[in-house]
């Protein structure tokens, strides 16, 4: 393989370009995971600008690209997928039937080990170093939105029934709901991500936003907006008020879903579900074909979608003792997470600890 490894400022347009047109035949060529926003040259450059240590590797065959691997590493070799806690979808984007091997590609990055926690179906040479495969749930809007709400009432009736029945009484008792599927207002960013620092202590999770450069990550792709590539702030107001609200990431296929969060004045109504399904038609209208709800069990995503993508985590690992002190740091604590979520006597009775500890915190 002819591998070129550059920062992200170095990576010129005709290579950019190329990288983009091979996301936007990846339906056609029966690689639509390949598709998604996270895995986009946009989305590598933002966390570029946020984070040190992130570099591109193009394959190239007979002088033209033929792949493009984005990846983060330290000084030692450590290497992880771009964006690594927040990055929803990873992996090697590459043209149709093209083959790599995976050793040869991490020598030439100078990577000892490379981890993943959401590595795209398809990527065999990576999979081999799989721990765990998780599903990650989406909504088809491919067919259109009325397509998909059909379908909805199939399988979920009563959930179907009593969401939109919840849209109707927010109308009638706070005021008039509108739908802006791609708002511009940076106050409405704030907004949400106000929200989302008060859900993550109020749940006792870790607040990604306390994070500077998600901060940053987040400002710069709300900005980003072309024809193959947007961050999309969809917001649901009631009265001329926000009550749910939603960043995400969109190619010309995939709408990625990232950061939901809503108003818990009105959670008796649940605007977040109600926003997911204007999102979905707005989207489908759009001509995106599915919206991408992210790796995780969530009742919400459970109710609302048609079928699941998988997802893996693991490392991939060269003949090297800094791979083998890494994964023996991270292997024990992956697993012990993995597990309790996995399983609900454990994650139950974890999720209400951390809850108690979210509401002493906001207290405090």
């Amino acid at each position: 393989m002819d591998i070129s490894v550059y920062r992200p400022g170095e990576l010129g347009s005709a290579d950019r370009a190329a990288w983009t047109a091979l996301q936007s035949k990846a339906h056609l060529n029966g690689s639509p995971e390949l598709a998604n926003p996270f895995l986009s040259p946009e989305f590598a450059l933002a966390v570029g600008r946020a984070r040190h240590g992130v570099r591109i590797a193009v394959v190239r065959e007979d002088g033209e690209p033929a792949a493009f691997f984005p990846f983060q590493r330290t000084a030692a070799g450590v290497g992880r997928a771009v964006g690594l806690g927040v990055s929803d979808s990873q992996g090697l984007v590459h043209r149709p039937g093209f083959a790599w091997d995976a050793q040869e590609l991490l020598r030439a990055c100078g990577l000892a080990v490379w981890e993943f926690d959401h590595l795209v179906e398809g990527q065999t040479p990576f999979e081999a170093g799989a721990s765990g495969t998780f599903p990650s749930p989406v909504m088809d809007i491919d067919q259109g939105y009325e397509a998909y709400l059909s379908r909805l009432r199939a399988r979920s009736p009563k959930f179907t029934r009593t969401t939109l029945a919840k849209e109707r009484k927010l109308g009638r008792d706070a005021g008039e709901v509108r739908y802006v599927h791609h708002e511009h207002d940076p106050a409405a960013l704030r907004t949400l991500m106000a929200w989302k620092s008060a859900q993550y202590r109020r749940t006792g999770r870790s607040d990604r936003f306390a994070h500077p450069w998600i901060n940053q990550l987040v400002q710069q792709l709300f900005h980003t907006r072309s024809e193959p590539f947007a961050g999309i702030l969809s917001v649901l107001y009631v009265g001329g008020r926000p009550v749910a609200a939603h960043f995400g990431l969109r190619t010309e296929r995939v709408l990625a879903c990232w950061f939901p969060a809503y108003d818990t004045a009105f959670a008796k109504y649940s605007p977040g579900l109600i926003l997911h399904l204007r999102m979905a038609e707005a989207a489908a209208a759009d001509g995106i074909a599915y919206l991408d709800l992210g790796r995780g069990h969530k009742e919400y995503k459970d109710s609302l979608k048609t079928r699941e993508l998988l997802v893996s985590e693991g490392w991939v690992t060269r003949r090297h003792p800094v791979a083998l002190g890494h994964r023996a740091r991270r292997a024990p604590v992956r697993a012990l997470r993995n597990a309790v979520l996995s399983r609900p006597e454990l994650f139950e009775p974890a999720d209400r600890i951390l809850k108690r500890m979210g509401k002493i915190r906001s207290k405090g």
